[in-house]
C-alpha cells in the first residue's frame, strides 16, 4: 500500500474544473458532462474509478470511469455525470487492487470518508463576460491618479484639506479622510498611454459619486458624477476613450449603504413620514440608525424597502442601470462590501439583492462583469449565480503575503491580512491557497481578482522582503484569476495601511519611487496575452518545499511550467513523469536553469526568482 504522506505532490492525482478535466465547465440544466481525472501508477495499482455526485441532496457513483488516455506512467479516466439540478459536487472514489479505497476532492487525496463541503463544485451559473478572465485589471483612486489642468478651476470643498501633489499622505489620525489632493477623471485620460505600456485592459475606478470624504465610499448622490471629477462630462469622455484604446472599464458601487449627507438619508432623518425613511435601519422617531460598523456617516440600507430597490438595484431605470447605459458605458461593477449588504441581525437578503443587481445588469448590457467585494473567505457564498467573481483577499493575497512576510517589520497585524507570526513556507502557500480556493467553482476562479494590495491593505513592497515584489507579480499573472495592479505598485510606492497607501502618482517625481516593475508588468501581461493556457488553463502544483514552488498551467493547446522562489534554489528534483514531455521545455521569462534527464528533472535559481517554460501539447 502507497504511504500517501510520501506521495510527491507531482505524482498525485489531479482534476479542476478547467476544460482540460471537464468537457463543458459552463454546463446547462440536464446536460451530460464528461468528467477526467489524472492518475499516476505511484498510487499503486488501481481496480476502479468512479465519480460520486449529487442527485436533489443524495450522493450516487458513476460507473466505473474508463482510461481514455496513457502518458508518462499517468492514466487518464473519464465518466460521466448528469446536472440534475444547478448546483452539483462531486469527489473521486478510487478503489486499489489491494481493495483499499481513497477519496479524492477540492482539498486533497485522503484514506478516509470525506465531508461534503470539500467536494468539486460544478453549476449552471457561468454568466460572466468572455472578456473577464483574460483581463489584467488596474485599479484607480481617482482623488490621487492624476490632476488635469481642469482640476484647478474647481474650489477645494467645505470639508477638505486641501494637499499638494508632493504632499506626505495622512494615513491614520485626524484628515485621514479629507486631505484633497484633487484628482480628476480628465487626469486618467491624459494618462491611458501609460496603462497601454503596462498591458493592462481592465481599469476600476473607486467611487465617482459626490461625497464629503476624498475616498467616496459615503456617497452624497447616486445621480450625478462628482463635479470634482469633471461631472457626467468627463465620465462619458473617459469610458469613451477607455473603449477605443481597448480597456474595458468598471465602477464601484456600494449597495450596503450611502453616505448621511445623501439626498435619501437627509430627507428621512427625524423625519418618518419621509418615504424613504424605510431604506434605512431608524429607530427612536428616525435619530438613531444602523451603519457601517457604527461609523455615523455611512448609514445602511434597508433591502426590505422595495422602493429602495426600484430606485437603486432593479429595473432599467435604477441607479445599477443608469451607468452601464449611453452615455456612459461602464461595463460591470465591483460592489463594495458585498459580504455585508442586506445582512443585519436576523436578516439575510444578501443572495437576494445579489441576484437582483445582477437580473439588472444582464437587462441592460449581459457582457457586463459582477464583482463582490470580501475581505475575508468567500468560497461558499460566491458561486456564480449572483457575484460572478470576488475581490477577496483569503485564497491568493494572505498566503503570499506570508511566505514572503519580512519578520524584522515592526507591525504583525495587518489591516485585511491578519496576523502573521512566523515565515510560513512555500508548502504552507500551496496548501492554504488549495484549501481556500476548493469551494470555487471553475469558472469564479477566473474572474476572481488577484492582488498583492489594494486600497485598503498595506502596500506589499512595504512589509515583504527585497525582491519578493516582482516574484509575487508573476504569480499573480500566472494563477487562475485577474491579476491586479493597484495604482503605484509599478512606481514602488510604499504605504503602512490602506489609507497611507493611496499615494499620488509621482508622474514628475513628487515623491520617491522606483519604475522598474513597469516593465516587469509589462512582460507578464505580454506573456499572458500570448499563452491561453495562463488565463483558462489548470492549475497543477507540482513541487512545494520551504522556499521554492513549482506549478503547471495547462490547456489542451500547451503547458506553462513555472518556478517562484524565495531562497535560492539548487538542486531542485522532481521525477519527469510529474510533467511529461518536460525534456521539450523552453524558457519564456526570467532566469532560472532547467535539466530533464531520463528520470528526474533538476532546476536551479538565484534567490527571489521567477521564471515561465513553455512545452506545447502532446498531441499523441
Amino acid at each position: 500500500m502507497t504511504n500517501l504522506a510520501k506521495l510527491p505532490l507531482g505524482l498525485r492525482p489531479h482534476h479542476d474544473g478547467s476544460s482540460l478535466y471537464v468537457s463543458n465547465p459552463a454546463p446547462k440544466l440536464l446536460e451530460k458532462v464528461k468528467i477526467r481525472v489524472r492518475i499516476h501508477e505511484a498510487i499503486g495499482a488501481v481496480d476502479q474509478v468512479m465519480v460520486r455526485f449529487s442527485e436533489s441532496g443524495e450522493a450516487f457513483p458513476t460507473p466505473p470511469a474508463k482510461v481514455v488516455k496513457t502518458e508518462g506512467g499517468w492514466n487518464w479516466y473519464e465518466a460521466t455525470i448528469v446536472m440534475h439540478n444547478p448546483a452539483v459536487n462531486y469527489r473521486f472514489v478510487i478503489v486499489r487492487k489491494d481493495g483499499s479505497q481513497l477519496t479524492y476532492n477540492a482539498v486533497g487525496l485522503f484514506d478516509l470518508e470525506q465531508p461534503d463541503i470539500n467536494d468539486f463544485r460544478i453549476n449552471t451559473f457561468s454568466s460572466a463576460p468572455k472578456w473577464g478572465p483574460s483581463s489584467v485589471m488596474y485599479q484607480i483612486f481617482p482623488d490621487r491618479w492624476a490632476r488635469s489642468a481642469q482640476a484647478d478651476k474647481h474650489k477645494t470643498p467645505e470639508w477638505a484639506i486641501a494637499a499638494k501633489w508632493g504632499d506626505p499622505v495622512i494615513g491614520q489620525g485626524p484628515g485621514t479622510s479629507e486631505q484633497f489632493f484633487g484628482g480628476d477623471l480628465w487626469g486618467v485620460i491624459d494618462h491611458l498611454d501609460h496603462l497601454k505600456k503596462l498591458g493592462v485592459n481592465l481599469l476600476y475606478l473607486t467611487p465617482i459619486f459626490p461625497g464629503r470624504s476624498n475616498h467616496r465610499y459615503d456617497a452624497s448622490s447616486f445621480a450625478e458624477v462628482d463635479p470634482l471629477l469633471g461631472g457626467n462630462k468627463a465620465l462619458s469622455a473617459l469610458i469613451e476613450a477607455s473603449h477605443k484604446s481597448g480597456f474595458k472599464i468598471i465602477g464601484d458601487l456600494t449597495s450596503n449603504h450611502s453616505g448621511d449627507a445623501h439626498e435619501w438619508f437627509k430627507a428621512s432623518y427625524k423625519n418618518p413620514a419621509a418615504p424613504e425613511s424605510e431604506f434605512y435601519y431608524f429607530t427612536e422617531n428616525n435619530t438613531k440608525y444602523d451603519s457601517w460598523f457604527g461609523v455615523p456617516s455611512l448609514p445602511k440600507f434597508n433591502w426590505k424597502s422595495s422602493e429602495l430597490r426600484k430606485r437603486f438595484i432593479e429595473g432599467k431605470n435604477s441607479v445599477v442601470a443608469k451607468w452601464l447605459k449611453a452615455p456612459f458605458g461602464f461595463d460591470g461593477w465591483r460592489i463594495d462590501v458585498a459580504n455585508m449588504t442586506g445582512r443585519i441581525r436576523e436578516e439575510d437578503m444578501y443572495a437576494e439583492v445579489a441576484n437582483i443587481v445582477r437580473k439588472t445588469m444582464v437587462e441592460v448590457n449581459p457582457d457586463t462583469i459582477m464583482l463582490g467585494e470580501y475581505t475575508g473567505d468567500a468560497a461558499y457564498e460566491v458561486q456564480g449565480d449572483g457575484w460572478q467573481g470576488a475581490m477577496t483577499y483569503a485564497n491568493f493575497t494572505r498566503p503570499l503575503w506570508r511566505w514572503m512576510f519580512d519578520l524584522s517589520a515592526q507591525d504583525r497585524y495587518l489591516q485585511n491580512m491578519g496576523y502573521i507570526g512566523r515565515a510560513e513556507k512555500a508548502s504552507e502557500f500551496v496548501a492554504s491557497h488549495t484549501k481556500f480556493a476548493a469551494a470555487f467553482p471553475w469558472h469564479v476562479r477566473l474572474n476572481n481578482m488577484n492582488a498583492l494590495n489594494t486600497h485598503d491593505t498595506p502596500r506589499f513592497k512595504t512589509y515583504t522582503l527585497t525582491g519578493a515584489q516582482k516574484v509575487a507579480a508573476g504569480m499573480q499573472f500566472t494563477f487562475p484569476g485577474i491579476p491586479v495592479v493597484w495604482a503605484g505598485d509599478e512606481f514602488g510606492l510604499d504605504g503602512f495601511n490602506g489609507e497611507n497607501s493611496r499615494t499620488p502618482i509621482p508622474w514628475n517625481d513628487e515623491r520617491p519611487s522606483d519604475r522598474s516593475m513597469i516593465g516587469v508588468y509589462a512582460s507578464l501581461a505580454a506573456l499572458r496575452k500570448k499563452h491561453s493556457a495562463l488565463v483558462d488553463g489548470s492549475l497543477r502544483f507540482v513541487y512545494a518545499d520551504d522556499e521554492t514552488m513549482i506549478y503547471t498551467r495547462e490547456n489542451k493547446r500547451e503547458t506553462m511550467v513555472i518556478l517562484a522562489t524565495r531562497g535560492k534554489t539548487k538542486g531542485v528534483e522532481i521525477s519527469v513523469n510529474a510533467i511529461p514531455g518536460l525534456k521539450n521545455a523552453k524558457l519564456v521569462l526570467g532566469e532560472a536553469k532547467l535539466s530533464a534527464g531520463k528520470k528526474t528533472a533538476e532546476f536551479s535559481a538565484h534567490k527571489m526568482s521567477f521564471a515561465v517554460w513553455h512545452l506545447p501539447a502532446n498531441t499523441k
